[in-house]
């Protein structure tokens, strides 16, 4: 190949780019960087200025127009000059030379100053409104050294006036906004294992930056990338060969949070209401901040297969206002996370409205526990909470114990009449009318209905459950519509379809022939769940029983149908403590507004296939997952393949979800991930996201306990992990294939070994012949539906000492209460005097220590002493002492501080007190040795056997 510098034109200079293996086009006079050779008619620097006004439209009719004013971000000036750059000598960061003609004139894009777009699209300039928009970045990002800046591709950097210009254009380049300041390698900081004990703060920074080439976005926006929160890969630096991502044996896959509920503060997503949407002719992607803008901005170049598309007709015009927009104002040009109100051609029928039957186990058992009592408070308290804007919900309430009790509510009265079905072989409704009732038409009868139903059931002895008759009677109920199946169940399901036997096994756990309690019993809760999904019907299981219930194959429904387990082992209501926590987390699931009848879809650039799909939901097609029903902060993780060399400087993945707002509006949610692409493998494991690695392998190995035996999904977890140790011995160290004192991992990956023994330890997957079935199913439901923020918690918990906590924790900081450093998971840190709090988002633990002194029990329990303390749930008091206030304020605060509906129990833990909830407790403690779990020094040292090639596990 030629060397480029014999072809260029004058003042330019081409710098060869060892990390994407091509060359570096930068031209002298500005320091502007470009991929495309300028002597191929790429870019060119800044074209011949042109005098007077810009053309007239009048002359061309057919193009589309656009007022002058409103248009200068889109070709910088509207006199025809060069867009600003940024080291220009004198030259301000985004200032934009003053109109020439009068604001109210029209002007043709594709008649502007030749190339001119394309640079525009080159140097990233920006409005001058807001000049800089660069966070203070976290210093561990990029180690020690962060603050020396490398020099733009080998360049000095510039001085003069637009020296510090250069610098802010530098800090573009970092943050992968283009600029001239190029594309900053990674930095890889190796760390010894051995050496470097966990330290639980790493797991609250962000995962190393993504840092994309100059010119991959047309917005300079600092919200052109999905946030990490909604979608986040394993690496942030995608490798550009499968053997590459082989080598590196970390692997490839995305998570997924499609739909986050919205804290204070939070900001909501961005809605495109003018329903123009544009979308590639051939793949089919949505535009996005990396598509490119072609033909003087008439076409637009899709990132994904290079496909030249029309950009729609409306897409520069301001609905609303019914004059020219601003296309460079738009939320899809300048947001990753988007989401469009969608157009008739995107449904199938009108907009369903949302539906909520409640099945409510009324047997003896879930009448004496309170559960039906406790469930009918609190969907009456809850009714103003229903998404009902639009005020066409429906609501229908069956009761079943062997029998079905169908309730028909007449509009506008107080009156409801139960029917009874005790024909549960061939399932029929009793009415056709007034099952299934508007909740705002029939709100007085439905009131009426839920303040008598406890009392109507009270004195039932039948014991037994047809839950599968009750759950044919909803589903006929709703299946022309479809919408959601609230299953509140207190026994295992005895009589009629889906009838279940009682197959706990004291002799089988812990052996290998666990597995098969977690598969599914029955295949009558598979068959129906794919029934339902292609009903759009979602189930949510509320399960409470005190004796065996087999969740492994009742949660069979929610998994397929896109909804959620809920699990109250033992639930009394005469425990406040477990009333409380129902009553909050059944409020809120009814509260929450959710995605109905949805589609999702991920796409990806040339080259890269979603390879296997891990998550509550139905595989419709190859790639297309049917969700009836996307409940709010629950995730997916999916495996990604490299099938063909990626050739692009970076890729673009891409979510689609096609839903139904629970208000009756058809939406697309689009989610939006550009990543660049790298040959280097340092990089590849300088960008690895360890929270992303430990959320897939905690999909996989819940998977694989399931398809094979309990042991080989914890042989396979920790093989995966000694393999990516290994390969970086090999690969990023000195001792290479030989034997090594150090156990050696990058920086950004050290917490790995801990998480992954957390995930070891965990009761889903945990090696103990102890744990009930029920238990372990439900820890596995919870293990592949919590985003990372809830399952790292759930993994990795968090452990607070509070009697010497500093003295502004658990007051009110400028981000809320301040919570105490978080300490190591070892009971090397409990002393006897103290007070401790250790928390996994599911349940806390206060442990006291035996010592603990008078005046401690008495501010904090309000009683004399340790002794007069019991252990067990418990709701602690609110005292007038400043200590009391702040222990209550930091429980209060870890109850809140995530997303999701999880309201967790605390239980006192004395030092001397119960051996089994003292256990339980301890078992928290994941860097403790248990029963045959080894501990973190013990598990160390087998990595280190294992990665120097020695034969110990």
């Amino acid at each position: 190949m030629a060397e480029p510098q014999q072809q260029l034109p004058p003042g330019w200079i081409a710098e060869w780019d060892a990390s994407n293996q091509r060359y570096l086009f930068i031209e002298s006079a500005t320091g502007r960087a470009q991929w495309e050779n300028p002597a191929d008619g790429g870019p060119a620097g800044s074209p011949p200025p042109t005098t007077g006004s810009p053309p007239l439209a009048t002359h061309h009719a057919k193009r589309r127009q656009y007022a002058a004013g409103q248009t200068q971000a889109y070709y910088g000036s509207s006199d025809g000059l060069a867009a600003p750059v940024y080291n220009g000598p004198g030259s301000q960061l985004g200032q934009v030379p003053s109109s020439g003609a009068g604001g109210g004139q029209l002007f043709t894009p594709g008649l502007v100053a030749e190339n001119q777009f394309a640079s525009q699209q080159q140097q990233q300039q920006q409005p001058g409104a807001q000049p800089y928009y660069g966070q203070p970045e976290p210093d561990y990002i990029n180690g020690p050294q962060y603050t020396q800046q490398p020099a733009a591709y080998g360049q000095q950097p510039p001085a003069g006036p637009g020296g510090q210009v250069g610098a802010l254009a530098d800090q573009f380049g970092q943050m992968g906004m283009g600029g001239a300041g190029g594309q900053k390698p990674f930095q890889i900081y190796t760390t010894n294992l051995l050496t470097s004990p966990p330290d639980p703060r790493e797991l609250a920074r962000p995962p190393p930056e993504i840092r994309l080439p100059p010119g991959a976005s047309v917005s300079p926006s600092p919200h052109a990338n999905a946030p990490y929160q909604d979608q986040r890969c394993t690496v942030n630096a995608i490798p550009t060969t499968n053997s590459l991502l082989s080598k590196s044996k970390i692997p490839l896959g995305l998570v997924i949070t499609p739909y986050r509920s919205l804290k204070e503060g939070e900001e909501p997503v961005p809605v495109v209401t003018d329903t123009v949407i544009a979308r590639c002719r051939r793949c089919r992607t949505y535009i996005n901040p990396y598509c490119q803008f072609i033909d003087g901005g008439n076409r637009w170049r899709c990132c994904m297969c290079s496909m030249s598309n029309e950009v729609p007709q409306l897409f520069d015009w301001d609905q609303a206002r019914n004059q020219p927009g601003d296309r460079w104002a738009r939320a899809e040009l300048n947001h990753g996370v988007v989401e469009y109100v969608a157009p008739t051609e995107y449904m199938v029928r009108p907009p369903q409205p949302a539906v909520y039957v409640f099945l409510i186990d009324v047997s003896h058992s879930a009448v004496q526990s309170g559960m039906v009592a406790t469930a009918t408070r609190t969907i009456l308290e809850n009714l103003d909470r229903l998404p009902n804007e639009d005020e066409r919900t429906k609501v229908a309430i069956i009761g079943f114990d062997t029998s079905l009790y169908f309730f028909s509510m007449p509009p506008n009265t107080t009156d409801s009449t139960m029917l009874v079905v005790s024909d549960i072989d061939d399932v029929f409704l009793p009415k056709p009318t007034d099952l299934l009732v508007n909740l705002t038409e029939a709100r007085q009868s439905l009131e009426s209905l839920l303040g008598r139903l406890n009392d109507m059931f009270q004195e039932n002895h039948t014991l037994g459950s047809a839950l599968g008759p009750a759950l044919q009677a909803g589903f006929k109920l709703m299946a022309p519509i479809g919408g959601k199946i609230v299953v509140l169940s207190s026994t295992l399901p005895s009589i009629g379809p889906g009838s279940l036997k009682n197959r706990e096994d004291p002799k089988i756990l812990g052996t290998s022939k666990e597995s098969g309690l977690l598969q599914a019993a029955s295949p009558f809760y598979k068959t129906f769940a794919i029934e339902c999904s292609r009903a759009q019907v979602s189930v949510d299981m509320f399960l409470f029983s005190a004796a065996y219930q087999d969740v492994a194959t009742l949660a069979c429904l929610p998994h397929y149908t896109s909804g959620q387990t809920y699990f109250y082992p033992a639930f009394n209501a005469a425990r406040a403590e477990d009333a409380v926590k129902f009553a909050h987390e059944f409020g809120e699931v009814l509260a929450m507004p959710i995605m109905l009848e949805a589609v999702m879809r991920v796409r990806a650039s040339r080259g890269l296939r979603m390879a296997s799909f891990h998550g509550n939901f139905f595989v419709r097609s190859t790639d297309l997952l049917a969700m009836p029903a996307v409940p709010q902060d629950t995730s997916y993780a999916i495996e990604v393949q490299i099938e063909e060399t990626l050739t692009a400087p970076f890729v673009v993945l891409q979510t689609a979800v096609l839903h139904t707002t629970c208000y009756g509006e058809r939406r697309i949610r689009v989610i939006t991930l550009a990543l660049p692409t790298t040959s280097n493998l340092s990089e590849v494991y300088a960008s690895a996201d360890q929270v992303a690695i430990a959320t897939l392998l905690a999909n996989k190995a819940v998977e694989r306990s399931i398809t094979h035996k309990m042991e080989d999904a914890r042989e396979a977890v920790f093989a995966k992990l000694v393999e990516i140790l290994q390969s970086y011995k090999t690969s990023m160290t000195a001792a290479g294939t030989g034997a090594s004192a150090q156990l050696a991992i990058c920086d950004n990956l050290k917490m790995l070994p801990v998480l992954i023994l957390g995930l070891l330890k965990n009761v889903g997957i945990r090696q103990s012949a102890q744990i009930p079935p029920d238990l372990r199913a439900y820890a596995q439901a919870l293990l592949t539906s919590l985003p990372s923020e809830l399952l790292i918690p759930y993994i990795h918990p968090n452990f607070y000492s509070l009697h010497d906590m500093p003295p502004e924790a658990g007051t009110v900081g400028e981000q809320g209460v301040i919570m105490p450093p978080p300490l190591p998971l070892t009971s090397e840190r409990l002393v006897r005097h103290g007070l401790f709090l250790i928390e996994d988002g599911q349940t806390m633990f206060l442990f006291v220590g035996r010592d603990a002194v008078p005046q401690l029990i008495a501010d904090v329990f309000n009683l004399p002493g340790y002794e007069a303390l019991r252990g067990g749930k418990t709701t602690l008091p609110l005292l007038d002492n400043p200590f009391s206030q702040r222990v209550n304020a930091i429980i209060q605060k870890t109850r809140e501080m995530r997303h999701g509906v999880y309201y967790p129990h605390l239980y006192v833990v004395k030092e001397d007190g119960e051996p089994p909830l003292r256990l339980w407790a301890m078992s928290a403690l994941i860097q403790d040795r248990a029963d045959v779990l080894p501990s973190y020094q013990q598990y160390i040292g087998q990595l280190k056997d294992k990665t120097n090639g020695a034969s110990s596990y």
